[in-house]
């Protein structure tokens, strides 16, 4: 009787994982063990691209991948889950409103993030945010549309809320893409707004003068100190009591792990990740693995964890597909670590910032930087491109780190 290892999600760590345990599968010869990973659509959201224009354009095809590497694709979305039954609820999308249990052997949840969403009043109704590609193209459209809206302060004005990794690259994007639409005379403002005392409050002291001058060079300012209290049609006010009048509002303000998190009973940190062991298995459970940005997981053995980025989730990804084929076959499992951590960060016409090390040392600025983040966005984050088996499934080696 064949077994099921089931993969939920298709962002980096799920396809990883799906093409990491049809590696070990076949490197064994197992053909009685079946590799099936449920998603809304067979297609990799380029996520770390969404602050870029052209949105839309940000997936990357899955099908023939999975289907070389011997992958069956489900559509749909998974409603719940079930420890205890070992199996899952999900929900065909579209037109397709069926639903259907599926069983299985072993699991990977692989099922991504969220942007955080406090009870900002007049968040959900007046701002927008890059954290999904649809939710980039609303952007997108948003911005293409000021064009034909009344001159005005409000118009010409955007706030970034939050001025973390994801908020410094939409606002470093944005001054460039409003003269596009507002004409190259036109007077923009760009503001980012931070509640922390720091502009990249995560990202450290060493790449900070670096992103400061950037920024300023681009025309970019801000406000710390002070985070939102109420969004409305035309602007925010923030905690401090202070007035912006803007008719573009970027909530970029951090994210939370899947809520199908919340269905696993087992250890969860402050961003809903889940607790797992240097196999990426959740902790006290036998048959669940976690990856991505749903597992809270040891990068080394210096204590440093992981952070919700492409470049954990592609290892976690490939790491938990041979760990979870490797503990459903018994043989031995390969530990996951990634001690090298880099930063590359987008900052617009001006280039960007490489930092190695986590205490984020400063290596690369500018355009030799901004060219090196164009390579990793457009080609190491990216799918394989091979069409053959065997090149596909190497690629999903667990030892093949990425760094960027």
């Amino acid at each position: 009787m064949s077994k099921r290892i089931l993969v939920v999600g298709a962002g980096f760590a799920g396809m990883w994982s799906a093409l990491g345990a049809a590696r070990l599968l076949d490197q064994v010869g197992r053909t009685d063990v079946e590799v099936t990973l449920i998603a809304p659509e067979p297609k990799l959201h380029v996520r770390p691209r969404l602050y870029e224009e052209n949105p839309e354009g940000m997936k990357a095809p899955l099908q023939e991948i999975f289907k070389i590497a011997g992958v069956k694709f489900i559509q749909g979305l998974v409603e719940h889950i079930d420890v205890a039954m070992q199996e899952v609820s999900i929900i065909g999308v579209g037109e397709d409103t069926s639903r259907r249990n599926i069983g299985y052997d072993r699991l990977v949840l692989a099922a991504g993030s969220r942007l955080y969403c406090p009870p900002v009043p007049g968040l959900k109704e007046h701002a927008f945010n890059v954290d999904q590609i649809a939710d980039a193209a609303r952007l997108e459209a948003h911005i293409q549309g000021l064009a034909h809206r009344p001159e005005s302060a409000g118009r010409n004005t955007v706030v970034v809320a939050g001025a973390g990794f994801t908020g410094i690259e939409i606002a470093a994007e944005l001054p460039a893409r409003l003269r596009e639409v507002l004409g190259s005379d036109a007077t923009v403002k760009v503001i980012m707004v931070e509640r922390n005392a720091e502009v990249g409050p995560d990202l450290g002291p060493g790449p900070r003068p670096t992103i400061t001058q950037a920024l300023t060079d681009l025309g970019v300012t801000w406000k710390l100190g002070s985070g939102v209290a109420v969004i409305d049609p035309n602007g925010i006010t923030l905690e401090n009591g202070e007035r912006i009048d803007a008719d573009t509002i970027v909530w970029t303000a951090g994210a939370r792990a899947s809520e199908l998190t919340a269905q696993i009973p087992a250890d969860r940190d402050s961003f809903g990740r889940l607790h797992v062991d240097r196999n990426l298995k959740v902790k006290g459970l036998d048959a669940v693995f976690a990856t991505g940005d749903c597992a809270y997981a040891a990068t080394d053995d210096e204590g440093n964890y992981t952070m919700m980025s492409c470049q954990h989730a592609i290892n976690l990804g490939r790491s938990a597909g041979h760990n979870v084929a490797a503990d459903l076959i018994g043989v031995d499992p390969i530990p996951y670590s990634q001690p090298k951590y880099v930063t590359c960060l987008a900052l617009g016409p001006w280039g960007a910032v490489y930092t190695e090390g986590w205490d984020r040392q400063v290596k690369m600025v500018g355009a030799e930087a901004g060219a090196l983040k164009k390579r990793i966005n457009t080609e190491w984050i990216y799918p394989p491109a091979s069409s053959d088996r065997a090149e596909i499934l190497a690629s999903a080696d667990p030892y093949r780190i990425i760094v960027a």
